[in-house]
Order: C-alpha cells, then structure tokens, then sequence
C-alpha cells in the first residue's frame, strides 16, 4: 500500500498481487471529520486482495491534502472538484464509493460526471441533513453537542466518538488512534448539506449506465447520524433498496463486523464486473 499527492491531494493506494481482468479501480470517499485513513485500516487491503485497485481520497483540507488552515472555505463543490482532479490522474473511470458526506459529494459529482457504479454507505440523503440534525438533537443531544464541537475544533469526549460511530465492541488503543486522527469539518459544507447544494437523483441516475441497478445503497441498523429510515428515504429516491446491517453503527468500514459490508460490496462488484 502506499500514498501519494496528486497536486497536494492525499491519495491512499492498495495495488492488487493479482488483479481482476477488466475490473474498472475503486474510489473511496470519506465522510466528515475524516480523512483517506478510515478506508486505509481494512478496506483498500480487502478490495486489493479481491483484485481491485483501490484508492481513498482526502478531501482538500482533509488529512494530508492541501491547505488545512483553509477548511472552512471548502464548499461540497469544491470536494467534487476533488474527486474531478483525482479521477483525472487515473487510468480508468473508477467505482465510486462514499460514506456519509462522501456519498453526498458522490452523488454531486454524479450530476455531472459519469461513472461505472456507485455505492452509498450511511450516505447522507439527497434530502440533506435537515432531518438527521432533528433526529440527533432530540434523540441523541450529547452526540450532536459533540459534532458541533469537534467541527469547530473543539475537543469532544472519547466515548463521544463511539458513541456516533460504533455499536459493535472497539479496543480502546483502537478507538484512540480514530479520537486523534478526527478532524473538524468545513462549516459551508454543512451548511451545503443542510440544505444550500442538494443533490438531484434524476441526473445522479443519468450518469450511470443502467441507472439504479448501477446503485448500491447499505446502511446501518444502529446508526444514529444517518438513521436507517434515512438510508431507506435515499433508497425510494433512487427507486433502489437499501441493504441494512444489523447490530452496526455509523462507521461500517471501522466496526468490528466490518467484513460483512465489505463482502456484500464485494458481491455486487463481481456481478456487475465479471
């Protein structure tokens, strides 16, 4: 495995030992308060290892990309370009798939931009975050005390941490090492997110071959940022199911269990690229 700059951009990379014939390369997307890293523990070695040349995108001012002190410049638009000049120094279209604010920015680029397929993972809806923000205030106050903390660069608790990502037991070193590698979240794409730049699911479909059946939605049972009503809402607005996990909170990729989502991906992949 190893990470490169393209234009200051951070880029993880898993170069496969055999690789699949003809299998387009997998783009990953993180979420907010994150960076390529969360897809780096197990994802990009699991895809590899399947024959798929994998990679994880660190957003502008996210991880080691450029221009940190900026962050809360950087609009969902100016992710998208991101995700622009990535795709632009690979060798082939990849399969794009996104997290919660990398699936928003997921299915932005898809407005313009074609890809092979597409996979939404606890994604936030084309709705926005208007209803995940209600649901946590009053269901869950102290996470979204702790959000709004952290995205202000504030320090929040590391049982804050758990709670809004796992459900599933995670070893304290572990969950340690997430605690100092979380980061705060540009403002103006929140606020994108919320309700200024909102996706729009007739072109997201448009710029995949066979529209929804080039789509896969998951979600998690236990989520509490993106509830999995929420997963579904998105699931009905693609006119897509939702395939939802149990026992498995927001961080999919990071969870104890996080084969069993790695596998059904996996699945598809090979059935829509055999």
């Amino acid at each position: 495995m190893n990470s490169r700059h393209a234009d200051k951009l951070e880029l993880l990379s898993a170069t496969p030992k055999k690789p699949r014939p003809g299998a387009p390369p997998l783009l990953f997307l993180h979420g907010a308060y994150t960076a390529a890293w969360c897809w780096q523990e197990y994802s990009l070695p699991f895809f590899a290892a399947a024959g798929f040349h994998s990679h994880a995108l660190s957003f502008s001012g996210h991880g080691a990309s450029r221009r940190r002190e900026h962050l809360d410049h950087y609009s969902i638009s100016n992710y998208v370009e991101d995700v622009v000049e990535t795709i632009a120094g690979l060798p082939a279209p990849p399969v794009l798939i996104g997290h919660s604010m990398g699936g928003f920015v997921l299915q932005k680029y898809l407005e313009e931009h074609a890809a092979p397929a597409a996979i939404l993972m606890c994604s936030v809806p084309p709705q926005g975050l208007a209803a995940s923000a209600i649901g946590m205030l009053f269901g869950h106050p102290s996470v979204f005390a702790d959000l709004n903390q952290l995205m202000s660069g504030g320090e929040v608790s590391i049982d804050g941490l758990r709670n809004a990502l796992f459900a599933q037991p995670v070893a304290l070193k572990e969950l340690t090492r997430y605690y100092h590698l979380a980061q705060p979240e540009s403002h103006r794409a929140i606020w994108d997110m919320m309700l200024f730049n909102l996706p729009r699911p007739n072109r997201v479909l448009a710029h995949l071959p066979d529209g929804r059946e080039d789509l896969l939605i998951l979600g998690a049972e236990q989520d509490i940022i993106i509830p999995a009503s929420l997963v579904e809402m998105t699931a009905r607005s693609y006119g897509a199911r939702a395939t939802i996990f149990p026992d498995m909170g927001h961080g999919l990729m990071l969870e104890a269990d996080w084969r069993i989502p790695a596998q059904a991906m996996l699945d598809w992949l090979r059935q829509r690229f055999p």
